[in-house]
């Protein structure tokens, strides 16, 4: 299956050349290698959010996922209820094995 070019909202090449897992992704029904639940984040995808995203981290099924990446092993999660001074959720980077599901 050939790999499609993204180049929707906010594309240009300077976010390619920093995030090049934005640039080619096959477009199947495997998730996607990188995806955040902020759509102030480049890895946003509301389609793939609407259609339910499954994250399992160490064999535990995790719900507070912020933002996953599959190919470097690691997930984001909120810290408790702390905020930063904008209000967003304070985060901490977790490794370890990433297991992604789409649930429907």
């Amino acid at each position: 299956m050939a790999a499609t070019i993204r180049r929707d909202k906010g594309w240009d090449e300077a976010c390619a050349a920093r995030n090049p897992c934005y640039i080619a992704q096959a477009m199947s029904e495997a998730p996607p290698d990188r995806l955040s639940n902020n759509p102030s984040s480049p890895y946003f995808d509301a389609k793939l959010m609407e259609r339910g995203v499954g994250v399992r981290f160490k064999g535990i099924e995790k719900t507070n996922v912020e933002e996953y990446c599959i190919s470097e092993g690691w997930v984001r999660v909120e810290a408790g209820k702390a905020k930063d001074r904008y209000g967003n959720p304070l985060t901490i980077k977790l490794t370890g094995p990433v297991e992604v599901y789409f649930k429907s």
